[in-house]
């Protein structure tokens, strides 16, 4: 730097006094300005700049030769040790010309501002190589040793401490950016440390230890024994539940079957089996309540006359009860024969009633007919095959109305129901049968003795048209033995 500054005053002061002299003195030499200006100890310095004539100088200078040029395209060229005043060249010597001492004066300034500026630069770049190469250093030594260890050893009392390495002796001083660093440096220091310590900790808390890893295992399995175990208590519901079905069904099929073997053994008890058409069965009422009864499936139409026959035995202690009755919507009295308390039997036609000069109470079968037709309301009563009674003005004119209910062994308040068990019939019944017109005395008498098998043309007796209820039952019945054995 020294050598480059030397160089730039010799340009200097070779320019200025070629201006200020007077025009016959001779040209100075650079090397001889150069050895005016300079200092003694910096005249060893090489230029900076410049090509091979820098070697040159170094050498001697052949005599009688011409002086080394002084600039080349305005940078600095090599020169001598020496800055000579006057020239040698036995040539007259000429001064540079008004331009040219401009041009060279502007090279000059530049020179000097860049000069400066490098010179500054490198000030700084020397400071930053003096931190980096402390920090670096205290660093290094911070590896190397703890801190506790170098603060416990500071340097003796009146004793300076060498420089380190790269400083030039001159120790700089800290600024507060360096401090900032080495702080956080030591802050990041210790976070790692605690993390290293904490880390080992951290890796045993997290890995399962051998306990644990058994007793998850042993939770596992309990929650499929117990998945298996509640799908197994699921599974014998579902089997109870099939079972008890399969009971209850089964119950139902030993109950018919038994009831199928009781009237196997009561038809057996009562001689060897025969023909049973359809009529030949009876319905049974044992107690008199307002729950027991048997209801025809099939209706009547509208008819303007009728018979009703049918074979009954009675077992109540006083009044016979309804042994039939038929009711409408509009009328709950369509046709009702009945006997209740102490009252005669009764055939009621629309509400409108007629008695019956009929004996039924001798707990013993009887045939009974009752016949009636809508001309001048006339009727007719017949016991076991006789007439027993007639009359006139019974519903004159009226016609019964169809779609109502049959029903045996009560009588109905409404249509099919709200019986009353005063006015139930309490015995047996068969053969009912219903035609649309007054049959002749004969042909009841037919029914009667057992000569004649008159079906009904409206309502036939059948097993298949008759449905009990209640506690009623069906039994065979043969109508001629019957009225043989009572």
């Amino acid at each position: 730097m020294l050598a480059f500054l030397g160089a730039i005053i010799c340009i200097i002061a070779s320019v200025h006094p070629a201006g200020s002299a007077a025009p016959a003195a001779p040209a100075a030499d650079n090397d001889s300005a150069a050895a005016a200006l300079l200092p003694a100890a910096d005249k060893g310095l090489g230029a900076l700049h410049g090509p091979a004539e820098a070697l040159a100088s170094a050498g001697p200078r052949l005599p009688g030769g011409p002086p080394p040029p002084l600039f080349s395209r305005f940078v600095c060229t090599p020169l001598s040790a020496e800055c000579p005043a006057t020239g040698t060249g036995t040539g007259p010597a000429t001064g540079p010309g008004p331009e040219e001492l401009l041009a060279l004066r502007s090279a000059a300034a530049q020179l000097r501002r860049t000069a400066l500026e490098q010179k500054e630069r490198i000030r700084m770049d020397q400071e930053t190589i003096r931190e980096l190469t402390g920090k670096l250093s205290r660093c290094e030594g911070g590896l190397r040793n703890p801190p506790a260890a170098a603060a416990a050893a500071p340097p003796a009392a009146g004793l300076r401490a060498a420089p380190r390495p790269g400083t030039m002796g001159h120790p700089p001083a800290e600024p507060p950016a360096v401090r900032e660093l080495e702080e956080a440096v030591r802050a990041l220091q210790d976070r790692i440390d605690r993390i290293e310590q904490e880390l080992p900790a951290r890796t045993n808390g997290s890995a399962p230890t051998t306990p644990a890893l058994a007793r998850d295992a042993l939770h596992t399995k309990m929650e499929q024994l117990e998945e298996q175990l509640l799908s197994k208590i699921l599974t014998l519901q579902k089997e109870r539940q099939a079972a008890s079905t399969d009971r209850s069904q089964q119950q139902h099929n030993i109950e018919k079957e038994l009831n199928s073997l009781q009237n196997r053994v009561t038809e057996l008890e009562h001689g060897p089996p025969g023909y049973s058409p359809p009529d030949a069965f009876k319905v049974t009422i044992p107690v008199q309540n307002n729950y027991m009864y048997a209801r025809m499936k099939k209706s009547l139409p509208e008819l303007y006359a009728f018979t009703i026959c049918m074979w009954l035995k009675s077992k109540a202690l006083a009044g016979l009860g309804t042994p039939f009755s038929y009711s409408v919507p509009s009328q709950a009295n369509e046709i009702v024969l009945l006997e209740w308390g102490t009252n005669p039997l009764e055939l009621l036609i629309n509400d409108k009633v007629a008695q019956l000069p009929l004996s039924l109470k001798d707990k013993a079968w009887h045939h009974v007919c009752v016949a009636w037709t809508t001309r001048d309301g006339k009727w007719s009563a017949y016991q076991d095959g006789e007439q027993r009674g007639a009359g006139e003005n019974l519903a004159s004119w009226h016609a019964i109305k169809p779609q109502g209910v049959i029903i045996l062994g009560q009588e109905q308040d409404t249509l099919g129901g709200r019986f009353d068990a005063t006015q139930a019939f309490v015995g047996e019944l068969a053969q009912f049968s219903v035609w649309d017109h007054m049959l002749a005395p004969v042909e009841i008498l037919g029914l009667a003795n057992c000569t004649s098998h008159l079906q009904g043309n409206v309502i036939q007796w059948d097993d298949q048209a008759v449905e009990v209820f209640g506690g009623a039952s069906k039994g065979g019945f043969a109508a001629c033995e019957e009225g043989r054995k009572a």
